[in-house]
């Protein structure tokens, strides 16, 4: 088991970024730094729990496994490391053999593997590593023999963060049940959503990983991703639209046949995981649908339920978490027109909201906006710790470009014009901590600097780097 630390061992990193030509990305850093560390980072209720832990957000007091991942991801690895830790072990049951909490949203539960192979990254801590490692492949084998369907090659459940039935199409959504909890349709139970494959595909690809890592047995993780890939290939993809559907139906009077709405949850990680191939990657996101204010969960809107005027929850309204994946992923891929889109877009969101990081907006407007669901208008939670912490991603992953392997950093920046001259000061990484600037703008990079020396290679900065340095990443800039 990983040892929790107690309160006084708990450290946060808090960066600074400054940003001559944008001041208004400055400005939004420092209140998505403040989100994580200072409100929705939480004091432990019992012994039960570790000293702190990070919530999902103001109204969501619990760290739901899915949120638990998606914040260290995203930023908590880095910011704060002993409590990202934590909270991805807190979201585990069990002492001798443990394994993911077995709640009733199990079928995006994988992503928490994801998590704890970039908390490894991040923080170099291989105890930590070879525990998350058994986690991750004892629980993949409960879901494989539970949700797995031999007859397609996929696996069955919901989309990623998709909860709500607001995020289906009928079916599985019937008129007259009037719930709002996915699971309460009985076809939801077999639907396979393109999410939720292609995150099975990065899962497998990063147990691989690990196991590497640690010299442990595979268990040929990489041939059964290989496998599933080629299995969301056959099933759902859309030749003549050149793009992914959005799921399978695996029961009732529609199996066999694809709901071919746009995820944009679901494109991301196919582009992200490989599923799509490098140039196909950043095709499938040009193409991705785009709302006046950013991408949206799912489209069109589901016609007999929803539309501009009451968009549907989970379908054509702005969640900053997906977009921030979505954009994320476009800057791994090269594809940086869609990067400062998105990038753009999540802005305009959340200066229109004062610097608040809210759970949900208006896909038309750009205002706060939880949407319809189930015949109710629905609040947008305040303090969403996700909204907060896909901005961060944005920035660290994006306009910085860092990429982590075992070595070390490398540096693969998409720097917008505004954000020529910015600096990144106080960031910590491993046992170094890094002032980041940025030169020049675009998304070529001329040149890499160390404490003033220039370096070249598969890494910029080496995973064994202690105390302090400074960075310089030199852009050609945009013609």
């Amino acid at each position: 088991m990983v040892e929790k630390p107690g309160i006084e061992g708990t450290h946060h990193h808090r960066p600074v970024l400054a940003v001559p030509g944008g001041e208004a990305s400055g400005f939004l850093y420092s209140r998505a730094v403040h989100n994580l560390l200072d409100l929705n980072i939480v004091a432990g209720r019992s012994a039960d729990e570790p000293p702190r832990f990070i919530r999902a957000g103001a109204h969501y007091p619990d760290p739901w496994t899915r949120d638990a991942a998606i914040n260290a991801w995203n930023a908590a690895s880095f910011l704060a490391p002993d409590v990202a830790r934590d909270t991805l072990v807190m979201v585990c049951q069990g002492s001798d053999e443990p394994i993911l909490a077995q709640d009733d949203q199990w079928w995006d539960q994988i992503i928490w593997v994801l998590a704890a192979w970039h908390h490894y990254l991040a923080t170099g801590d291989r105890e930590f590593l070879a525990w998350a490692r058994g986690v991750g492949a004892r629980s993949l084998a409960i879901l494989h023999e539970r949700r797995f369907r031999p007859a397609h090659g996929l696996y069955a459940g919901g989309a990623v963060m998709q909860d709500g039935i607001s995020g289906y199409p009928r079916p599985p959504w019937e008129p007259g049940n009037g719930s709002s909890f996915v699971l309460d349709y009985p076809p939801a139970h077999e639907l396979m959503c393109l999410s939720t494959n292609t995150l099975y595909v990065g899962a497998l690809r990063t147990l691989a990983a690990m196991s590497r890592a640690l010299d442990a047995p595979e268990e040929s993780f990489d041939e059964r991703a290989d496998a599933l890939a080629s299995a969301i290939d056959a099933q759902l993809w859309r030749p003549t639209a050149r793009q992914y559907g959005y799921l399978l139906h695996g029961s009732g009077d529609a199996e066999g046949s694809v709901a071919d709405d746009e995820e944009a949850c679901g494109i991301a990680f196919a582009a992200l995981f490989g599923v799509a191939d490098p140039d196909l990657a950043r095709d499938i996101l040009r193409r991705t649908h785009r709302q006046p204010q950013g991408v949206v969960n799912v489209w069109p809107h589901f016609p007999e339920r929803f539309s501009d005027e009451q968009p549907g929850r989970h379908n054509a309204v702005c969640w900053p978490m997906v977009m921030g994946m979505f954009g994320s992923t476009a800057a791994v891929v090269g594809e940086s027109a869609v990067f400062e889109q998105n990038l753009d877009d999540l802005e305009r969101l959340f200066l229109g909201s004062d610097g608040e990081f809210f759970e949900i907006y208006n896909a038309i407007n750009g205002e706060v906006d939880g949407g319809w669901q189930e015949g109710a208008h629905w609040p947008s939670e305040p303090h969403q710790t996700w909204s907060a912490t896909a901005y961060l991603r944005m920035i660290h992953h994006g306009v910085l470009g860092m990429r982590l392997s075992e070595d070390g950093i490398r540096f693969a920046p998409i720097v917008p014009e505004r954000f020529d001259g910015a600096t990144l000061s106080a960031f910590r990484y491993r046992d170094s901590s890094l002032t980041i600037t940025v030169t020049g703008s675009g998304d070529r990079l001329a040149s890499v600097r160390l404490d003033g020396r220039l370096v070249d290679g598969d890494v910029h900065l080496p995973a064994s780097l202690s105390g302090h340095h400074e960075v310089v990443l030199e852009m050609e800039r945009l013609k």
